[in-house]
């Protein structure tokens, strides 16, 4: 009888281990996976494949749905017409990763014949660029160094290159890496706002303020996009706050309340980091 109950434990188990499906995958960490969705009020899956398309971004290939049985068994009901595609959002939507060993009962090939036509080109300097440049956008930044630093091997001189390698870097706190790559790169594109910006950031990092605060002013007079200019303050704002100079910071503060301030976020940020050094 112990024996029995023994095996059936153990039968249960082993099902419930095969069907179990866990919901800890992002959008962006699901490029080229098949994905289940958590149950709708029908108790099914939607279920669909995710891949990159080079306009859309993000893409779900959506192939209908399928219950799961109390043996664990994936029941699926397909479209009866051809699949939907729905562009998605980078957002904080969890999926599971459909287990390889149950491709079989949803009839679904491990990859799908038509993803070829969206893999054409994959080692060219464009698209790794482009692979590497929206998953920066996503904030997966070693992500996108795997197809940043292929691109850097084909070309480093490619456009737009240097300044996302530098964004990856500094994302990873690797400051010494990015700035070796801006210092080129500002030299080159002295008057980019973004490349600027991004330079900015990395002195103060890097605990070269002085530097940073002469890259500051030289972009305030001379590149006309000033988009980053209250960004630019902030960050040096940010130094003297974490230095606990408070003559600095006020300084810096004033000088942030001159500029056309878009990102409401800044100003709660610099208006608490005051209040926070005046206690």
């Amino acid at each position: 009888m112990k024996y029995l109950l023994f095996l059936l434990v153990l039968i249960a188990t082993k099902l419930n281990a095969q069907s179990n499906l866990e919901f800890n995958k992002r959008f962006v960490e699901s490029e080229d996976k098949w994905v289940a969705f958590q149950q709708d009020e029908n108790d099914s899956h939607p279920y669909g494949f995710i891949y990159i398309d080079s306009d859309a971004g993000l893409t779900l290939n959506y192939q209908g749905t399928f219950k799961i049985t109390a043996t664990g068994e994936f029941i699926p009901t397909k479209l009866d017409s051809t699949s939907i595609k729905v562009r998605l959002k980078p957002n904080n939507v969890l999926v599971a990763f459909i287990p390889e060993n149950k491709f079989s009962e949803l009839k679904i090939d491990s990859i799908p014949n038509w993803l070829k036509y969206y893999k054409t080109d994959e080692e060219s300097i464009e698209r790794l660029y482009k692979w590497g440049y929206m998953y920066n956008g996503w904030n997966e930044c070693k992500k996108a160094l795997t197809f940043l630093e292929k691109a850097e091997k084909i070309n480093p001189k490619y456009k737009g290159l240097a300044v996302e390698l530098a964004f990856s870097y500094n994302c990873l706190k690797q400051y010494d890496k990015a700035e070796h790559i801006l210092e080129e790169d500002i030299r080159i594109n002295s008057s980019d706002a973004y490349v600027s910006k991004e330079y900015i950031f990395t002195l103060t990092k890097n605990n070269k303020i002085n530097l940073a605060i002469q890259q500051y002013n030289t972009a305030k007079k001379t590149i006309l996009d000033k988009q980053y200019d209250a960004e630019n303050c902030f960050n040096i704002l940010q130094y003297f706050y974490v230095q606990k100079d408070n003559e600095d910071f006020n300084k810096w503060y004033e000088e942030l309340s001159k500029l056309d301030i878009q990102n409401k976020m800044i100003r709660d940020y610099a208006d608490r980091m005051k209040e926070d050094l005046n206690k």
